[in-house]
């Protein structure tokens, strides 16, 4: 027993589990911290923080292909090592600026008039984002492609190992910002950024020596390169070009061993070559992502991010106006990491019994059901819907007003709710403040509303942890190795792409009378997601589709990363 125990603690499987869970754990606190710290450096002002998310979210966006597709040219080791010492110094050269904003900032605010100060602001920012993007790419390497090699052609393997994932995930969103916001409390923010600083420097060289031990152990993550190259014979077989296109290839590898002998035209048009490159790589790669045949089910997933139910800044914010404290909230947010990580555990359980794509069709159901709730919610005793109050009329009133409104703060808006809300008062900014008089509004109708509204978000866990991985596992299943990374980089690009959208259309209608409209096109969303999904699973097993009770055919479930041609 002993014997079985070591040989656990120093599998490859393990090390790969610590390793994501350090990463994790940085990236949390980091994460939270920096939208804290960005509030407090402008004065309690927004401003930065929606700056910083817009910032995120674009590039990621528009680099999500590039991204995937270096990762897709670089060897393994290459590829996790560099993202992770980028991320990780970006993170302490970020952590290092706020530490001497904190200290001088007044000194920074009489120099240049202040640029210097807006320099470092936009310094980082800059580098927060420069990590968030090495961040995605190692989620990708390691989440993506390592653990497919990791877990071989044990599908079993490969599920439990995302469940296991997902459950890191799911712990340290809720542990890592309670102990950094500990820390930011007792201590200062400050002490926060050194703290965060330091961990992050000794994480860099555990989860270096980590990386490196795994690449060791398992001695089949050193043959992407060979690999990359059959698997594009395939595809070049499978599209009837295997006359011309092996010959271009080879054609392409002698030009690399020549460099020397390249003439001057020959060097502008490679330049030019080189400056469309990145643009020719994002067409590809969003074309490449349309063509797989798991498209749909990529895009059902996406659609999920369309959504303001979920315990982000905006629900959060939501249930401020509504009357929840904070201690209710952070209870809410135990209770829907516990349900995630139930999710989890369905997941694997469900995968056994009916199969994977039969899974992601019963996860989508159970998660729909449960976000019915939440339709309901919008039209039951305490809900502010009002659909006759116009979603512009509090910008409206703060654009074209000259004096500001007397309404808009009440006296009971304290700073330490828009720090966990992470919104503008906008949300708080109707001309009937929701916890302005407490005489007005009697406690126990509202909050019939309030509380269908976040049953049904932590139920919905459930199923939406258990679709994630569902899609996730169709994904290194069924995309073949040469495109991981630039599929997997378009799906984020995608999953962004959603996300800004929902945070566009809370922007559009932030008050709270408009909060029930916002309930019910995410439900919506997340139903067409759902239906796209039901698309593929039809596609997949045909007339099989309903018969639950024994696993998929092998050419679905079991299907070879080549293999894409049997799904």
């Amino acid at each position: 027993h002993l014997g079985s125990v070591v040989a656990y603690f120093t599998s490859a499987k393990f090390l790969l589990y610590l390793g994501h869970a350090l990463s994790t754990w940085g990236d949390r606190m980091w994460h939270f911290a920096v939208s804290v710290f960005l509030v407090e450096l402008y004065g309690n002002s927004l401003l930065l923080t929606a700056v910083y998310g817009l910032v995120v979210a674009g590039s990621v966006l528009l680099l999500g292909a590039i991204i995937g597709d270096w990762v897709d040219k670089n060897s393994r080791l290459k590829v996790a090592q560099t993202s992770l010492v980028v991320q990780n110094a970006s993170v302490i050269l970020c952590g290092i600026i706020l530490m001497i904003v904190f200290l001088f900032k007044t000194q920074l605010l009489t120099l240049y008039h202040g640029w210097l100060l807006t320099m470092c602001y936009i310094l980082v920012i800059t580098i927060a984002n420069i990590a968030n993007l090495a961040s995605t790419a190692t989620a990708i390497t390691i989440q993506r492609d390592w653990i497919v090699v990791v877990a071989g052609e044990d599908r079993s393997k490969l599920a439990d190992m995302n469940a296991t994932i997902r459950r890191i995930d799911q712990l340290t969103n809720i542990l890592a910002p309670m102990a950094v916001g500990q820390i930011m409390t007792f201590g200062s923010p400050m002490i926060g950024c050194g703290f965060i600083s330091g961990w992050n420097l000794m994480s860099m060289c555990v989860e270096y020596l980590l990386l490196w031990k795994v690449y060791q152990k398992i001695p089949t993550l050193a043959l992407k390169a060979a690999k990359v190259e059959e698997s594009e014979l395939k595809q070049l077989n499978v599209k009837k070009e295997s006359d011309m296109r092996p010959a271009e290839g080879v054609q392409l590898i002698v030009e690399k061993d020549v460099t020397g002998f390249e003439t001057q035209q020959e060097k502008e048009v490679s330049c030019a070559s080189r400056i469309a490159e990145p643009f020719i790589t994002f067409r590809d790669g969003w074309v490449a992502y349309y063509n797989q045949p798991v498209f749909l089910a990529g895009m059902g997933l996406a659609f999920l991010y369309m959504t303001v139910l979920g315990f982000d800044c905006i629900t959060t914010g939501y249930a401020y106006t509504q009357g929840l404290s904070g201690s209710v909230l952070s209870l809410l947010m135990g209770a829907s990491a516990v349900t995630g990580i139930m999710g989890t555990v369905a997941f694997t359980w469900l995968r056994r019994k009916c199969g994977l794509v039969r899974t992601g069709l019963i996860s989508g159901i159970a998660q729909f059901a449960c976000l019915v709730l939440c339709a309901i919610s919008v039209f039951m005793p305490g809900s502010p819907l009002d659909l006759t109050v116009s979603p512009f009329a509090d910008i409206s009133a703060r654009l074209f007003e000259s004096e500001p409104l007397p309404t808009i703060a009440s006296p009971e808006d304290k700073p330490e709710m828009v720090f966990a809300t992470g919104i503008p008062n906008l949300l708080n900014g109707s001309t009937t403040p929701a916890n302005s008089d407490p005489e007005m509004s009697p406690e126990p109708v509202p909050l019939i509303s309030v509380s269908l509204l976040f049953a049904g978000v932590i139920a919905a866990r459930v199923g939406l942890w258990s679709f994630d991985l569902t899609v996730t596992q169709l994904l290194q299943e069924n995309v073949v190795e040469s495109e991981r990374g630039i599929i997997n980089g378009v799906q984020n690009s995608m999953n962004y792409l959603l996300d800004l959208l929902h945070f566009i259309m809370v922007i559009l209608a932030p008050n709270p009378e408009a909060f029930g409209l916002l309930v019910l096109i995410s439900v919506s969303f997340v139903a067409m997601g759902h239906i796209m999904y039901f698309r593929f699973a039809q596609k997949s097993l045909g007339k099989q589709l309903f018969v639950c009770c024994t696993p998929e055919p092998k050419a679905v479930s079991d299907s070879s990363p080549g293999n894409t041609s049997t799904v």
